[in-house]
């Protein structure tokens, strides 16, 4: 039986670019899972206080939740090796503030 897991999808938009001369570029919009809720976790980010800008918990939650997801599902991958005890530390330390 497959793990369940939960669907999410993410629009980005540009509203501005920093440089005049660069292209600006359409929406962009991916579909992903992710094993936790993310929004229990942007919560649980906020409600830490990490940050003085609320928008920095949410993205400093999305950011990190994407990235270990895909570090998870590819942790054969020479690429991450050195990594892993890393965010292993890191997530500890993290759940612990």
């Amino acid at each position: 039986m497959a793990k369940r897991t939960n669907k999410y999808k993410l629009t980005l938009e540009e509203i501005s670019l920093a440089k005049e001369d660069d292209v600006k570029n359409g929406p962009l919009t991916l579909e992903f899972d992710n094993h936790d809720n993310i929004f229990n976790i942007i919560n649980a980010i906020k409600s830490k206080n990490i940050f003085d800008d609320e928008n920095q918990s949410t993205e400093f939650a999305i950011g990190l939740k994407m990235f270990t997801e895909v570090v998870l599902k590819n942790r054969d991958q020479e690429l991450f090796k050195e990594l892993q005890p890393a965010i292993g530390e890191f997530m500890k330390k993290l759940k612990s503030k």
